[in-house]
C-alpha cells in the first residue's frame, strides 16, 4: 500500500494519534523483551496486553459512526494507557526498567493521554451538535 495515498487506507491509520500509539507498541515490546522469564505470564504479559489494547481501542472507535461510540473507545485506549503507565511504574519499582527508559517512555505516555484526550473531546463536541 502507498503510505501517500490516503484514500485506500483504513480510518485508524489516519490517525496520528494510531501512529503514536504504534510506536509506544513498539517501544513496550522492546522493553518486556529483557524482562526476566519469570515475568512472561505477570508484567509481561499484561503490559504487552495493555499497550496493545491502547490501539486497537483506537481502531475499533475510528470504524465506529457516531461520536458517542466514538468517544467510548477513546475512552477505553486512555483507560488501557492508564493501565501501561501503571505497569511501567511497577517495572521500574521492581527494578526490571531502569529509570531513564521508564521515565522516557511516560514522557511519551503523558503526549499521548493528551492527544486521545483532544480526540475524544472533539468526538464529544460531536455528540452535543
Amino acid at each position: 500500500m502507498d503510505e501517500t495515498d490516503s484514500s485506500s487506507r483504513f480510518p485508524h491509520e489516519k490517525l496520528a494519534v494510531w501512529q503514536d500509539a504504534r510506536r509506544l507498541v513498539r517501544t513496550v515490546y522492546a522493553i518486556t523483551r529483557t524482562f526476566p522469564k519469570s515475568e512472561a505470564f505477570g508484567l509481561t504479559s499484561q503490559l504487552n496486553r495493555a499497550v496493545v489494547s491502547v490501539a486497537c481501542n483506537l481502531a475499533e472507535g475510528s470504524a465506529r459512526t457516531s461520536a458517542r461510540d466514538q468517544s467510548h473507545f477513546s475512552q477505553l485506549a486512555y483507560s488501557s494507557l492508564m493501565e501501561v503507565s501503571c505497569l511501567l511504574t511497577l517495572s521500574a519499582d521492581l527494578d526490571l526498567i531502569a529509570a531513564d527508559p521508564q521515565q522516557q517512555m511516560q514522557g511519551e505516555i503523558r503526549i499521548l493521554s493528551a492527544r486521545i484526550h483532544k480526540l475524544r473531546q472533539a468526538q464529544i463536541n460531536r455528540i452535543a451538535t
